[in-house]
């Protein structure tokens, strides 16, 4: 995750403040004029219409933000004539490890449910008037093909026509295929293509970061609409939501990247982290995958050992492509505000929210609350009010430190893995290992 620095009142800050402010305002309403005519005037007139005019701003770059974030990391994965072999190694790496990390995910929240027990009515009251407020930004989602059909339909025949309804699986699912076409067309013409999509790229992150500057009011606006109804009671499952969030983290963290170094990298989990924690510690306090890149270099050839074309090349696609924090919160994010809506979600749905997930890890953007396109459009794909953001927004900064120390140190291990058998500059292409097994 990249950080937006701004002089003074950081935007992080900002985003807080609308956070306290509209849920001690939406609170107050809640707890002395829940029903009064002015609270359903001001979310109808003036809070709603905000929020909706932020999502709708954002729904208009979804398109071309992801899809040439998606393009982009793929064809950038490997250099056709000389990384061709690592290349393809760190694509699968990045999407199975991507794919553990969502399952996690998933599974701690059907297993914990940290939304469940709102009062039925008035999740569906607030799920009522935000499908008519956000019915023009999503529709067509409503009517989705099941079963089989809804399997064939995530390859598009006509990708206009899935991006004009906002099909937004099959549109990924076109630019993963697009993205695998350019890495192996190494030619002029592709390597030109190539640099207009990554124009379209650096344009929508350009904008999205302008956009997120009006996050703070959104979110004041948001938490004013969901407190003025849930009241305290928001808070208590606020909590669980924070937890799930790091309980999963901190599964990946501990546990499957150690099984990943000891048994795929051949070193030490121990060691690695003993030997990382300058980089770790790094990614926590800055919440930057990309301020963090150069110390992540410098650990991985000088602690690490690593092969420098190696590392280097691992390490800058992983800074994007391999976010496997990101992914995890996207996943307990979807579900959790799926619970506290009441909005159930059979296997198929769910099995859909972790391949956009997966594939978000790679085509989420580089900038300040770069997933939250993706959360809110997967929201939608669901049934689920994108509003509902809102609600998690407000603790985003403490878990985009969390996430983003796992980014970063499953880029390290990434590197690892990779890395292992392959010779440093000058050596042969047979040698030993060059990452030789640590002492536990």
């Amino acid at each position: 995750m990249t950080e937006h620095k701004t002089s003074g009142f950081g935007l992080q800050w900002q985003m807080l403040a609308g956070f306290i402010v509209g849920l001690t305002l939406g609170l107050i309403a809640n707890a002395t004029s829940n029903d009064a005519e002015w609270v359903k005037a001001v979310t109808t007139y003036v809070t709603g219409p905000i929020g909706q005019i932020f999502l709708r701003l954002l729904f208009m770059l979804v398109i071309p933000l992801l899809f040439s974030a998606l393009v982009v990391g793929i064809a950038e994965m490997g250099d056709v004539r000389a990384l061709k072999r690592v290349g393809l190694r760190t694509l699968v790496f990045t999407v199975f490890v991507s794919g553990i990390a969502v399952v996690l995910a998933l599974a701690f929240t059907n297993w914990i449910q940290p939304g469940s027990g709102v009062d039925p009515a008035l999740a569906q009251r607030l799920l009522a008037d935000a499908r008519e407020g956000a019915g023009a930004i999503l529709s067509g989602q409503s009517d989705k093909p099941q079963g089989v059909a809804a399997v064939l339909a995530i390859i598009p025949n006509n990708v206009v026509a899935a991006a004009a309804d906002n099909d937004i699986l099959a549109v990924m699912v076109f630019a993963l295929i697009f993205g695998i076409g350019l890495l192996i067309t190494p030619t002029k013409s592709a390597n030109t293509l190539q640099g207009a999509i990554e124009g379209i790229f650096h344009v929508s992150m350009r904008l999205i970061s302008l956009i997120i500057r009006f996050a703070p009011i959104a979110i004041a606006c948001f938490m004013f609409n969901l407190a003025a109804v849930f009241g305290w009671e928001l808070l208590l499952h606020l909590g669980a939501y924070v937890a799930v969030v790091l309980l999963a983290l901190g599964t990946h963290m501990f546990i499957v990247y150690p099984l990943l170094l000891k048994f795929a990298g051949g070193v030490s989990p121990l060691w690695f982290f003993r030997q990382s924690q300058e980089a770790m510690v790094m990614a926590f306090s800055t919440a930057s995958s990309n301020a963090t890149l150069p110390t992540a270099l410098r650990v991985a050839e000088n602690n690490l050992h690593l092969p420098p074309r190696v590392a280097r090349f691992v390490l800058t696609i992983g800074a994007t492509a391999n976010q496997n924090g990101t992914a995890i919160f996207e996943g307990v994010t979807v579900l959790f505000l799926a619970q506290f809506f009441g909005v159930e979600l059979n296997l198929a749905q769910q099995a859909t929210v972790l391949f956009i997930c997966i594939l978000g890890g790679i085509g989420t953007a580089g900038v300040p609350a770069g997933s939250l396109p993706v959360v809110a459009l997967i929201l939608g794909m669901i049934g689920v009010p994108p509003e509902g953001i809102g609600l998690v927004l407000g603790v985003d900064r403490f878990l985009d430190m969390c996430r983003t120390t796992l980014n970063v140190t499953g880029d390290l291990t990434a590197a690892v893995v990779i890395s292992r058998g392959e010779p440093h500059q000058g050596e042969r292409a047979d040698a030993v290992p060059v990452v030789p097994p640590q002492p536990i």
